[in-house]
């Protein structure tokens, strides 16, 4: 190879003797350009073999001058890159200067990118070699196929994510288009995620839905056909369909993998999930293929979960609706609409009311009294509980402040606490602040959870220490409905168990009910808990608690839920219509 780059100086001072207008000092030129440019270039014969290299190869190829010396320059190349290297070099030799991105191989194996910059090399009008000129592209390669990466997969399941999968979608609309069979969709959305997410933690949480995809590609195994959205929601292409009951049946295999129990920390967890299909429609695109697809999975949702539903025409006014009913929610705080209503609790041996729950109900301005099971969904599902439930914590302790001030007796009201709100990270900062905005004083400020806020117990028991320490108290509504654990109530600093309806409501008629209530109010006693019954509305309900030594009691029975002005008449006639019938059955027991 040396003898190569003599024989090029040699040439240069030729040509300056043949041509007198050449640089003097092109010799030099080319001694500089070949040992110290930062570039790498080789002189490649025309059968494609080494001459000459400038720069000491070992680095980039593994192999010394020696080595490659006489070396074909495609005994190199990664396999895919040897045609389009032989077409390169041929046009080169055609006169053409031709640019380059290939693959090789280095001596130990790994491959390593290059651009390769080609020229002729021409003595008296003919090509006697090839200049290659060669940069290690392999860093800028991997940061490019990085930014791809991030741009078109999800970094923590490795699936494509929303922008794949909608440039693939609209890429198979095009190429289905004016065919018999058409594109079909699913979306799906994983029932009671975020109940295990808040509760396991989000590492978790994350680890179950590496587990989800891991299934979900069992049914959906080609590249591209399943992508993960967003959270817990993932969307699926089901193929090319004549009709949708052929996207159906491919719905119920991915319903069908999740059946199985998953394992989180050692603890089984069943999951289901709720799907939205769409099939394309002429005037469909992948936008609102997938419109219809989400529409569907919100009509399988409201019915029940753990289903599927295919869309139909009807569903698009249906999801402008609940677009429409949120946006009515919003403008209702602002403008007063909601109101809070007041059911008053009742201590079953002395008949007095000793605590109040705030019900919220919505005053819609054309539509009247909308139901809190109409409203509530609506809210949870779309946030604002957050801003709504705020409201609602202010609104009772601010009532019931006004309502100590005039004189009235001073009891607790009780606020249901939505599972957005309890996992707040300010939950207890927001409840001093109202707190201290409306001078109620804490133990007159009872909040209801649900059993489910208490299965991630670390974080319970820190929010519910700092209430304590405020100086609130805390019940657990709904007892017996949901995540029942003695380790929460035993651990846990809760005041009051308060016993579902659904179990009151035929302890009369039901024998396995009667027997459950009596051991709730037993089992709260020993771990020095009070209970509530809500849902009492019949005289024997009442006289059954009472036997069973129940400490209160909240129904119809005792009053239906008042408007404020209601509940203030209430408060103000200390003899109520309850109190006068404990009084006189009191009364009566005594004379006999």
């Amino acid at each position: 190879m040396a003898g190569a780059a003599a024989w090029g100086w040699a040439a240069a001072r030729s040509k300056n003797r043949e041509n007198p207008s050449v640089p003097a000092y092109q010799s030099e030129l080319l001694h500089s350009l070949y040992n110290y440019s930062p570039i790498a270039f080789a002189v490649i014969d025309r059968q494609g073999r080494f001459l000459d290299i400038n720069h000491d190869p070992y680095e980039l190829f593994g192999y010394s001058k020696e080595d490659m010396a006489g070396q074909s320059f495609v005994r190199l190349l990664d396999e895919d890159s040897h045609t389009p290297t032989l077409q390169t070099f041929y046009r080169t030799l055609n006169g053409e200067n031709c640019s380059l991105d290939i693959r090789i191989r280095h001596k130990d194996g790994h491959p390593i990118d290059l651009n390769i910059a080609t020229s002729p090399m021409i003595r008296r009008g003919k090509t006697i070699a090839i200049l290659v000129f060669v940069q290690d592209i392999s860093e800028r390669k991997r940061t490019l196929e990085r930014n791809h990466y991030m741009a078109y997969y999800d970094d923590m399941t490795g699936l494509p994510n929303r922008r794949h999968f909608m440039n693939g979608l609209e890429r198979r609309i095009r190429e289905t288009a004016g065919q018999e069979l058409r594109p079909a969709i699913c979306y799906l959305d994983v029932d009671g995620f975020k109940l295990v997410n808040t509760s396991f933690g989000r590492d978790f949480g994350d680890m179950l839905l590496l587990q989800v995809a891991e299934r979900l590609t069992r049914c959906l195994s080609v590249h591209g056909d399943l992508a993960r959205m967003e959270g817990d929601e993932f969307a699926g292409y089901l193929g090319e369909v004549s009709e949708p009951a052929e996207a159906a049946r491919k719905v119920e295999q991915i319903m069908e993998v999740l059946e199985e129990p998953f394992e989180l920390n050692g603890v089984p967890i069943h999951l289901s999930a709720s799907l939205g299909v769409a099939v394309r429609e002429p005037g469909d695109d992948a936008s609102s293929l997938l419109r219809k697809a989400d529409a569907a999975l919100h009509r399988a949702k409201e019915n029940g979960r753990n289903d599927y539903h295919i869309h139909t025409p009807d569903m698009d006014p249906a999801a402008l609706d609940k677009l429409t009913f949120q946006h009515e929610m919003r403008k209702a705080l602002s403008a007063e609409e909601f109101v809070l209503f007041y059911q008053p609790q009742y201590d079953l041996a002395s008949g007095q009311i000793v605590g109040m729950e705030a019900l919220l109900r919505w005053k819609h301005a054309e539509r009247g009294y909308i139901s809190p099971g109409e409203f509530i969904p609506a809210a949870e599902e779309s946030g604002f509980i957050v801003p709504l439930g705020d409201w609602v914590l202010e609104e009772a302790c601010r009532q019931n402040k006004r309502w100590q001030d005039a004189g009235l007796p001073k009891i607790p009201v009780s606020v249901n606490l939505s599972m957005r709100q309890f996992f707040r990270r300010d939950l207890t900062a927001k409840v001093e602040e109202v707190l201290a905005q409306t001078g109620l004083e804490p133990q007159y400020l009872e909040l209801e959870i649900t059993e489910s806020m208490t299965m991630d117990v670390d974080r319970a028991s820190d929010c519910l220490a700092i209430l304590k320490k405020l100086g609130v108290q805390v019940s657990i509504d709904d007892f017996g409905t949901g995540y029942s654990s003695f380790h929460y109530l035993k651990n846990l600093p809760i005041g009051k168990l308060k016993i579902d309806r659904s179990f009151v409501r035929d302890i009369q008629q039901d024998p396995g009910d009667a027997a459950i209530v009596s051991a709730i109010i037993a089992m709260a006693h020993n771990l020095q808990l009070q209970v509530i019954a809500e849902g009492v509305e019949t005289e024997e309900q009442m006289h059954f608690l009472r036997r069973h030594r129940c400490d209160e009691m909240q129904g119809y029975f005792g009053s239906p839920p008042l408007p404020a002005a209601d509940m203030l008449k209430l408060l103000e006639d200390k003899r109520n219509r309850f109190a006068l019938s404990v009084t006189s059955e009191a009364a009566a027991a005594s004379e006999e």
